[in-house]
């Protein structure tokens, strides 16, 4: 294999740009030709595919976002679509792709090869952390803490005035980011989809603390809980409790996909990049790299995407027994 080309696709994540550096980096190294394809499989479609070299990605490992953009396509969706990325690609005689992305990156990429057989090999990037075959996602560690610091501010005006706040993060299937900051910022509660918590039982956990003099308390809701987002759940505890609460909501929203990753997801996203690389050029096709207990491994794209991957029941217990 002497030419290859990396994405990035769906939701941007802070390492992104550190993966696509040890891509691009991997590939001189082994002497292959590598091209970025702006966009996404967007780009892909209309051939905005750009030659890359190792100082195309000088000073990008510590920048958030993705040098070459992301989108999602619709157009990829279809046969027609995917036709025209495929000539796209044949015309630059690209023969393998390196694919940065989550679940509809590597749904798509594996259609792609079922029609096409161009090899894919994915890297997971995602804040998530929700994608099965590995322990960590690329801008997990970052999104995590970014989250963490809104909190610990948030909990400073919640203790000076004595107020209730609900804390939506990101994760519409995912818990993962609201039970690890969560119990990092020693959170009251934490509700995620994995785990039903219903709105009697947070009533209860205030009930408790207002019992032992607690004047403030947070609780970290995942905006895909099965209550309802933060407002609707906020709406509900006011609702449900006699005493008179002071309740205030806050959804932290996009902050928590950019800003500059942390050390953790440089070194993931490294790692993860120049294995995708390494496992595409040994014959690798339609797998995600991953770590999983400090080893690299590949999981089947049909896995990655059908597999659910649960939130440890240690963490769950972890927010029972620390909030009491």
């Amino acid at each position: 294999m002497k030419k290859i080309a990396v994405f990035t696709s769906g939701g941007d994540a802070p390492g992104m740009n550190a993966c696509i550096r040890a891509i691009v980096r991997g590939a001189a190294y082994h002497n292959v030709e590598v091209f970025g394809i702006v966009r996404g499989y967007n780009g892909m479609i209309k051939g905005d595919i750009i030659p890359l070299n190792s100082q195309s990605v000088s000073n990008i490992i510590q920048r958030g976002g993705t040098i070459l953009k992301s989108a999602r396509s619709k157009e990829f969706m279809t046969s027609e679509g995917r036709q025209k990325a495929y000539d796209q690609l044949k015309e630059k005689g690209i023969e393998g792709l390196v694919a940065i992305g989550g679940n509809g990156t590597f749904t798509g990429a594996e259609i792609f090869y079922n029609e096409f057989k161009i090899p894919t090999v994915g890297a997971p990037g995602t804040i998530d952390n929700d994608l099965y075959g590995t322990d960590y996602t690329i801008g997990y560690d970052t999104a995590v803490n970014t989250a963490l610091d809104a909190i610990d501010k948030i909990r400073d005006t919640a203790d000076s005035h004595d107020r209730v706040f609900f804390i939506e993060v990101m994760g519409r299937d995912s818990g993962y980011i609201a039970i690890e900051c969560g119990i990092a910022g020693g959170a009251e509660a934490v509700m995620i989809p994995e785990n039903l918590t219903p709105v009697s039982d947070i009533i209860g956990i205030l009930q408790k603390g207002f019992a032992k003099a607690k004047s403030s308390s947070i609780v970290v809701v995942a905006e895909g809980d099965e209550e309802g987002n933060a407002q609707i759940i906020a709406k509900k505890i006011k609702e449900g409790m006699s005493a008179e609460l002071d309740i205030r909501v806050t959804t932290l929203g996009h902050i928590q996909r950019g800003g500059i990753p942390t050390a953790s997801d440089r070194i993931l996203a490294s790692r993860l990049g120049l294995g995708a690389l390494e496992g595409l050029l040994r014959g690798e096709k339609n797998v995600m790299a991953g770590v999983v207990n400090n080893q690299l491994v590949y999981t089947p794209f049909h896995d990655t995407i059908t597999k659910k991957k649960p939130v440890s029941e240690d963490l769950i217990r972890m927010v029972e027994i620390l909030s009491t």
